[in-house]
């Protein structure tokens, strides 16, 4: 996987919530940053969670976003497997039909993945269309 990166700066230790979502901000702030629009975050429904929504005004962008601060599990973006990608596609539907959004428009399925190492500038990889329009 190739991918986009920038660079932020980490501040205290964190406790795993609290690192996903610092990292979920820290993504959501580089999807803005590169002109798009966040429309949801950390949706729920009973199927599971979508981490961000967000439309480049072109279609819709689904972001799983996976936070580590260490590589004991490997890095960040390893943590999304196909399974995982499909059962995303499915919420991403879910989404579309609870918010109403029964027009046809195209969907992306994104991971950013955000490594957090402890006292040291945090690393964001973008990684576009990881998986296939259904």
């Amino acid at each position: 996987m190739g991918g986009a990166a920038c660079r932020a700066r980490g501040t205290e230790r964190r406790g795993p919530l609290a690192l996903g979502r610092a990292g979920e901000e820290l993504a959501a702030r580089y999807l803005a940053g590169q002109g798009m629009r966040v429309l949801s975050r950390n949706w729920r429904c009973r199927a599971g969670e979508l981490d961000l929504v967000a439309t480049d005004y072109r279609g819709l962008i689904v972001c799983e976003v996976k936070t580590r601060s260490g590589d004991g599990f490997g890095a960040p973006e390893e943590a999304v497997t196909q399974e995982k990608v499909h059962r995303l596609w499915r919420l991403a539907h879910e989404w579309k039909r609870h918010h109403n959004l029964r027009c046809w428009c195209p969907l992306r399925f994104d991971v950013i993945a955000v490594s957090a190492p402890p006292g040291a500038p945090w690393t964001l990889r973008h990684f576009p269309a990881v998986g296939a329009e259904r």
